[in-house]
């Protein structure tokens, strides 16, 4: 069979709509999944052994188990346990299932940014007078974090493109939308070739933004 020009072409004004819904869940997603992540590598960061004994199972736990497993165990599988979870829904068991994947990843990234800072500021921040809050607002968090904005912007392209397992829970995004074209037109390499560049433009566009972001963020901290 031919490929189907007009079909193909007729696909993106059908999907886009859909495209919202999928930004929103992974937009959600890595908010929460930044600050989790920020907060367990401070915690870590203490070197006290049953906290960082915790959090590395957690972290271990949530990056060795796939996200469609995850998103399941969440959906399906807690509200067997917790009947009061039966009113969630599909959407806010996906930011839930991607949130915790993705706060174990970068509890990792922000962990080797704050150890990217040269220790001797914090110890010449507390000797002028600072507080430990204030040497770490001031003077390690902008510099970590700028340290790890690069594989952030990494982590929230992976989750963007992993956002599309939340299908299986019935979440009507960009997948779903292409599934449902299939189903009438049976013109899958088109249908999927629309999905699968809305996907690529998507994440073009957000890494100009981020590096236009990294370039501004950087920009005191060159010599």
């Amino acid at each position: 069979m031919n490929f189907n020009v007009t079909y193909f072409f007729s696909v993106f004004p059908q999907i886009l709509p859909y495209l919202p819904a999928t930004l929103f869940i992974a937009i959600v997603s890595i908010l929460f999944a930044i600050v989790f992540g920020l907060a367990i590598a401070l915690l870590r960061n203490h070197k006290i052994i049953i906290i960082d004994a915790t959090f590395a199972l957690f972290i271990s736990l949530f990056r060795g188990i796939p996200s469609v497993v995850l998103l399941f165990i969440i959906y399906y599988g807690l509200p067997q346990i917790f009947p009061i979870l039966k009113q969630m829904g599909a959407t806010t068991a996906a930011i839930i299932c991607f949130s915790l994947k993705y706060s174990a990843y970068l509890a990792e990234i922000f962990r080797a940014g704050l150890a990217s800072v040269d220790h001797g500021q914090k110890e010449a921040g507390l000797t002028s007078g600072l507080s430990i809050y204030q040497v770490y607002r001031g003077i390690i968090l902008p510099q970590a974090l700028v340290n790890a904005l690069p594989n952030t912007g990494n982590m929230f392209i992976s989750l963007l493109k992993d956002s599309s397992v939340a299908f299986f829970v019935g979440v009507q995004e960009l997948l779903a939308a292409g599934k449902m074209l299939t189903a009438n037109s049976f013109l899958y390499f088109e249908t999927y070739l629309a999905v699968g560049i809305v996907y690529w433009l998507t994440v073009v566009i957000y890494s100009w933004i981020q590096k236009k972001l990294e370039n501004k963020l950087s920009k005191p901290y060159h010599r």
